[in-house]
């Protein structure tokens, strides 16, 4: 496998999975690559977790804090979590053992936009930075690095840590090389320049990162697969919000508002993004663009079929099905896929400039437009934000989907009041259920409440909403956003209570 290290200097400082983690230390950060289940350590993560229980069994508690670019996979975050290993995790997660320890506050977590991070650490809001922990596909003669499945926040790691520790993964493909766009041109305030980026498929950076080779102090070398499940496929609820965006994007071609190939697309993951997706390609859709966060199976059968023209963005999020088919295919579909830095896949400047239609997730909207993406009942933490604020301040439209009923019916996804809010009334232009859709563009408060319930709301629950809504108006305590505060927060009470919203 050697010759996927080409720079004789680091060759020398081949090192095992143990012998590269006893370079970290209690109490360090710790900067980890890693994008949802691409890209991130295989090994040493494990082999510092094996370390960790040796000392908490010793009675000598060791724990580190973790940075990454999004969430990752149970080789690290799972086992780091499982031995009681991480003081302090962010910015995005998804892993069970993770989240359960959050939201039993035995973690800390810090949620915040994925454009965030990146400069946050520059600004040194988050301390020293003292391990990075990257995952490359190799590294050149002149000791730059191909970057492997994602980006992240790489980059940033690489230039701020003490300490480099580079995973060399031979599972990465070798036709990976040329697919990334690096962007070296931003500066601190009051130093910044605009970013030279003004077409989704442009080429402003270069290839490979950059390290310094005085900072590495191990090298290993892995085998290992990226971990990414398969998305279920979608449901006919998934298939009804699809269709009812589909309709409304067909609306806006002809009122002229959008032309025939749309404006560049940002995708959640999930069942529902991939029904829409596949409704484009039924919907008759050509030569389209993506500038988003990641490239799931529903974007590359996009480009093999001409429906995507290019995508850009910062990782992968792959099944196995869609790894297989990406690697028999990466010649082809490096012709067509750029991935960069998130601080650049997620910039507001770009997204801005660009005109994003954004298309996320949500777990809750209330009458007015406020959503929820991140907690349970106002204080379980989900997965976090994500990205997706960062698209649905600053894109052409902001565009939230989610089924109208959950957990079997027990609960409703229109409240009266979002238990936590994420995303505001104001940077919410477009709700989707399976029941129907919601433009709240132009509206006042009660104007969108109106078309909140009547379009969005599932019949179960539409008259509790509707006798809310009227009440409140006649009795609240202000007349432009009306509400009955105590009556809203019961809703998420007898969820607590009951498992159930139902009165």
């Amino acid at each position: 496998m050697t010759q996927r290290i080409r720079h004789p200097g680091l060759a020398g400082k081949l090192a095992t999975a143990a012998g590269a983690a006893a370079h970290i230390r209690p109490g360090d950060t710790v900067a980890m690559s890693g994008f949802t289940g691409a890209g991130y350590p295989k090994a040493v993560p494990q082999a510092l977790a094996e370390r960790m229980e040796r000392a908490h069994a010793a009675g000598d508690p060791f724990r580190v804090k973790v940075l990454t670019g999004a969430s990752t996979a149970p080789e690290l975050d799972g086992a780091l979590a499982k031995v009681d290993g991480m003081e302090l995790r962010m910015p995005y997660q998804s892993d069970p053992e993770v989240r359960s320890r959050i939201n039993a506050g035995r973690l800390e977590y810090i949620d915040i936009h994925l454009s965030h991070v990146a400069q946050h650490t520059w600004f040194g809001f988050f301390g020293d930075i003292d391990v990075a922990l990257v995952e490359v596909s190799a590294i050149n003669e002149d000791g730059t690095l191909v970057p492997s499945s994602s980006v992240g926040n790489n980059k940033t790691w690489l230039e701020l840590a003490d300490r480099v520790i580079l995973e060399v993964n031979r599972w990465q493909p070798d036709a990976l090389d040329g697919m990334h766009d690096i962007y070296y041109g931003t500066a601190l305030p009051p130093d910044r320049q605009p970013i030279p980026l003004v077409r989704a498929d442009q080429r402003i950076g270069e290839p490979y990162l950059r390290v310094d080779p005085a900072k590495v102090v191990a090298v290993v070398e892995t085998d290992a697969p990226d971990r990414n499940s398969a998305f279920s496929a979608p449901d006919e609820s998934s298939r009804r919000i699809a269709g009812h965006l589909l309709e409304f994007l067909a609306h806006e071609r002809r009122k002229g508002r959008l032309g025939d190939r749309l404006l560049p697309l940002q995708s959640g993951v999930g069942n529902i993004a991939n029904a829409v997706l596949a409704g484009l390609a039924e919907g008759g859709y050509r030569d389209l663009e993506a500038y988003t966060e990641v490239i799931q199976d529903g974007m590359l059968r996009l480009l093999r079929d001409g429906v995507l023209r290019m995508a850009s963005a910062t990782s992968f999020s792959l099944s196995p099905d869609g790894i297989a088919e990406f690697n028999d295919n990466v010649d082809f579909y490096r012709e067509r896929i750029l991935l960069r830095p998130q601080e650049i896949s997620n910039h507001p400047e770009l997204i801005r400039r660009l005109g994003c239609i954004a298309m996320n997730g949500m777990i809750e909207a209330d009458l007015y437009g406020n959503v929820n993406s991140t907690h349970v009942a106002g204080s379980r933490i989900m997965n976090g934000i994500g990205g997706s604020g960062d698209f649905a301040r600053n894109g052409y439209l902001s565009v939230f989907l989610a089924p109208s009923l959950a957990k079997g019916g027990a609960i409703s996804t229109i409240v009266p009041m979002a238990s936590h809010v994420d995303h505001t009334e104001h940077d919410v232009m477009v709700l989707v259920t399976d029941q129907g859709l919601a433009d709240l563009r132009g509206l006042s408060p009660k104007q969108r409440a109106r078309q909140v319930i009547a379009h969005c709301a599932h019949p179960d629950y539409r008259p509790m909403l509707q006798d809310y809504f009227e009440r409140a108006s006649a009795e609240g305590f202000g007349r432009h956003t009306p509400h009955l505060l105590g009556e809203a927060l019961s809703w998420h009470q007898r969820f607590i209570e009951t498992g159930s919203m139902r009165g």
